[in-house]
């Protein structure tokens, strides 16, 4: 007889992995957008936003990779900093090709 597993889960790990896909998507055309606003205009600012959408990436993949885990790991204090830190970058963006 097999023993039960430690937890069931259920769908709250597929429906954050969802909502991670959903954000990175989000935030692929919000760097996609603004790097070719300002691709004629400065160099500088849709290097910016590459960067930050790379950054985004990366925490984004690492968190999707935690959460195949039977039992995932709160999210660490560093990458939340860095995800926000992403966000507010490509947001920085946005005004700056505004104004």
């Amino acid at each position: 007889m097999t023993a039960p597993p430690a937890r069931d889960p259920g769908l709250q790990p597929e429906r954050t992995r969802l909502a991670w896909r959903r954000t990175t998507l989000t935030c692929t055309v919000v760097a996609v957008l603004a790097a070719r606003q300002t691709a004629q205009d400065t160099a500088l600012a849709a290097g910016l936003s590459v960067v930050a959408w790379l950054g985004f990436l990366w925490v984004a993949h690492r968190r999707l990779r935690a959460m195949d885990a039977a039992r995932p790991a709160a999210m660490p204090v560093r990458g939340a900093i860095a995800a926000v830190g992403c966000v507010l970058a490509l947001a920085a963006c946005a005004v700056a090709i505004v104004v």
